[in-house]
């Protein structure tokens, strides 16, 4: 297999390609969100400079600025989210996976999360069971069923597919109807 022209290898860093971990506890571990957000950089071996200059633009980018000094572990749900897409985002990878990005959000987390999402200039892999998120964000939708692609197409023809969904444990979205 490959990706952009190279070979996968396991254990190979693709700082090219990121991940969005679905709990952001589980991918924050530094005394503070600046540190958070500058490891990776850090370890792709940019300079000094470099890396605080990513570091500024990924934290304006996701707009937690402010939490810059702040340890992770105080911050609500939504700003951890934001801070584990800054620390991705810091290291200018092409595409991205969010694994189900709006679990646990309250509506204004998630409304901004998604006007974040639809804003992104990377490709974009989205993982999530929130079927109104990925008809807002998506233009295209790949439905799996164990392991396997059922449907691959335009997100609303897929998503309107009343038994296709059906026959897939999932509902059509209320506004499809």
């Amino acid at each position: 297999m490959r990706l952009w022209d190279k070979p996968v290898e396991v254990g190979q860093f693709r700082p090219e390609m990121g991940l969005v971990f679905q709990n952001p506890n589980d991918q924050l571990f530094s005394a503070s969100v600046w540190d958070d957000v500058a490891f990776g950089p850090e370890n792709m071996g940019l300079s000094p400079d470099r890396v605080k200059a990513c570091t500024e633009e990924a934290l304006s980018l996701t707009g937690v600025t402010e939490l810059a000094d702040r340890p992770p572990h105080h911050l609500s749900g939504g700003q951890k989210r934001m801070v584990a897409i800054a620390s991705v985002l810091s290291m200018h990878p092409q595409a991205i996976i969010y694994d189900e990005p709006s679990a646990n959000l309250d509506l204004r987390s998630r409304r901004r999360l998604i006007n974040f999402l639809q804003a992104s200039r990377e490709t974009l892999l989205i993982s999530s069971h929130d079927l109104d998120l990925i008809l807002e964000v998506t233009s295209r939708t790949l439905l799996l069923d164990s392991g396997n692609i059922i449907a691959d197409g335009p997100t609303v023809e897929v998503m309107g597919n009343t038994q296709t969904m059906i026959d897939h444990g999932l509902e059509v979205p209320y506004r499809l109807q």
